[in-house]
């Protein structure tokens, strides 16, 4: 029996989020810039979103750029946002292929103008879609999205339309970049790294983390299944006690 006919259709995250991680490390062990594990990595994300969306998978957040990520060498940001432009526009047809709606996440101002047109025109293109949503972490970080929401709900306060007494964890999660989607049931960082990084810190405080030691360009469809694979095996208690779950079943 295959990993994928293993996977129990009824009990799928609903959202999967990926932290891409090692395209460079991948690039250097091969004596090459690390742009040329960037490349490479193009084609594992249209592998493993496909594979999400044949699966059933109906929410994909890949963290693609940290704000931090701005830091790095200029030619290496600057190839890297040319390489988006470049993917988005000719990935287009395979995101229509499969229905995949793409969204993004992140500080939209610091983009560059091509690639922020580049991406507003995929996402008007996509809009309609509804088999999946792809969403792109792009110049973000969790604590910039977390302060982008306090800063959001101080106004509010300022404003006499929210009381300090009403503010609850539904209130920030509103605020967040993120409201439209449910938090992320299982998150997957490749490359051996087990870290979060500035990623997702107030959605995944409940989600399954999975590492694995591959370099993302080296990440596969049966990887994939082996994480989800992980993640059913798991039993998810949100704060109770097994017999808890156990009663409720």
């Amino acid at each position: 029996m295959s990993l994928k006919e293993k996977i129990d259709a009824t009990k799928l995250p609903k959202h999967i989020a990926i932290i891409m991680d090692g395209n460079g490390r991948w690039a250097k062990g091969k004596g090459k810039l690390r742009i040329f594990g960037h490349h490479n990595g193009v084609g594992t994300v249209k592998t493993i979103t496909e594979s999400c969306a044949k699966l059933g998978i109906k929410h994909l957040t890949l963290y693609a750029f940290s704000t931090e990520n701005w830091s790095r060498p200029a030619i290496e940001v600057r190839a890297l946002m040319e390489l988006l432009v470049d993917t988005m526009r000719k990935e287009l047809p395979t995101l229509m292929k499969n229905d995949i709606r793409l969204s993004f996440i992140g500080n939209h101002a610091d983009l560059p103008v091509k690639c922020q047109k580049q991406l507003h025109a995929t996402m008007e293109a996509t809009a309609a879609n509804n088999r999946m949503d792809l969403v792109l972490a792009l110049s973000y970080s969790a604590k910039w999205d977390l302060v982008q929401a306090v800063k959001n709900i101080a106004g509010k306060v300022k404003e006499g339309l929210l009381e300090p007494s009403e503010i609850t964890d539904k209130i920030i999660d509103k605020e967040l970049s993120t409201h439209q989607w449910p938090h992320p049931e299982l998150l997957i960082r490749t490359s051996g790294e087990k870290r979060i990084s500035n990623f997702l810190l107030w959605e995944i405080a409940y989600s399954e983390l999975y590492f694995c030691d591959k370099l993302w360009p080296d990440f596969t469809e049966e990887d994939l299944f082996q994480a989800i694979l992980d993640y059913q095996q798991r039993e998810r208690r949100f704060g109770k006690t097994s017999e808890q779950i156990s009663s409720t079943a």
